[in-house]
């Protein structure tokens, strides 16, 4: 085979993802996706799986963007379904941001439910985008089991997954702010406030459903 200055210029590239500075293996996936090429695509998805640098994966899921989708779907199909927690939240988050709603069957309640909350994030944020129209209820259901989940930043990213579905989540929120645990109803109420005034800040939100739970309050979720 005829090796060429395009062939020679993203072996070099495909080299320098590997390389220990992240301001070269930046350059390097920038490089990738300015001149995409089929053949890169297995590479950029597996050094997504590894790479530690928030701002080199976000570059790596820019490139796997400019490249056909009939390359990178089914690869990133495959990779949601890694053992590693990394590879599954980085293949949703790709996925998202390719948008293409063929990918929608690999969106399960597993992920939706990963015990990883990264993993869970990315796989909220990809639903919300993908989801076909007349899901959205059956979607809102199953992350409505995540209300009260983790800290402020996961509880943050499932109200803002949520309330993106718009209101066809209120009675998976009625249903789960009369729930036992009180985070889950402040949660709810929390979320069901940020669906009200989109403009309210999640802490505000989340501070002031905390309060009504305290007090006694219904925890009725209802518009």
């Amino acid at each position: 085979m005829t090796i060429t200055r395009g062939n020679k210029d993203g072996i070099r590239a495909l080299q320098g993802l590997a390389d220990d500075r992240s301001s070269v293996r930046l350059r390097a996936a920038l490089a990738v996706g300015t001149t995409p090429d089929p053949r890169f695509v297995d590479t950029l998805i597996e050094r997504c799986a590894s790479e530690p640098e928030f701002l080199v994966r976000d570059m790596l899921t820019w490139a796997l963007t400019r490249h056909p989708v009939s390359m990178t779907l089914p690869a990133l199909v495959r990779e949601v379904r890694s053992e590693r927690a990394q590879a599954r939240s980085q293949a949703l988050h790709t996925l998202s941001k390719i948008g293409d709603r063929q990918a929608w069957p690999a969106i399960t309640r597993a992920l939706l439910t990963d015990a990883d909350d990264e993993v869970a994030r990315s796989a909220w944020r990809a639903a919300v985008v993908l989801v076909p129209e007349g899901e959205e209820s059956a979607l809102a259901a199953v992350l409505a089991t995540q209300l009260g989940r983790g800290e402020r930043e996961t509880q943050l990213s499932l109200s803002r997954a949520l309330v993106a579905l718009g209101e066809v989540i209120l009675p998976a929120l009625h249903t789960a702010a009369t729930a036992p645990g009180e985070r889950v109803r402040a949660h709810a109420l929390a979320t069901q406030r940020l669906l009200r005034d989109p403009d309210t800040g999640f802490e505000f939100a989340i501070d002031e459903a905390k309060r009504v739970v305290a007090l006694g309050g219904s925890g009725q979720a209802g518009g």
